[in-house]
């Protein structure tokens, strides 16, 4: 059945994109969804919720591990294709 151009209009009407709501973060000022914490800083309502910096530079640690492994799996592979 034909959908006529304002039935197609009123139900595309919700479809708009609407601007999301931000706070500003009371330690250091950065901008971050209400009730949720700082992604900046970490902390929330005040408290400090995660410490953004530790997790941080566990993952840098763990990639750089990770890039490591690929490496010397890599040397290792093409050590066996020379011997071949």
């Amino acid at each position: 059945m034909r959908h006529t151009r304002g039935h197609t209009a009123n139900r595309r009407s919700h479809h708009a994109l609407k601007t999301p709501t931000l706070s500003v973060c009371q330690n250091c000022g950065a901008k971050h969804r209400p009730h949720h914490m700082c992604l900046d800083c970490g902390h929330y309502n005040g408290k400090m919720v995660v410490d953004v910096k530790a997790k941080k530079e566990a993952r840098e640690a763990r990639l750089a591990a990770k890039r490591e492994a690929m490496k010397s799996m890599g040397e290792a592979q093409g050590q066996t294709e020379e011997a071949k």
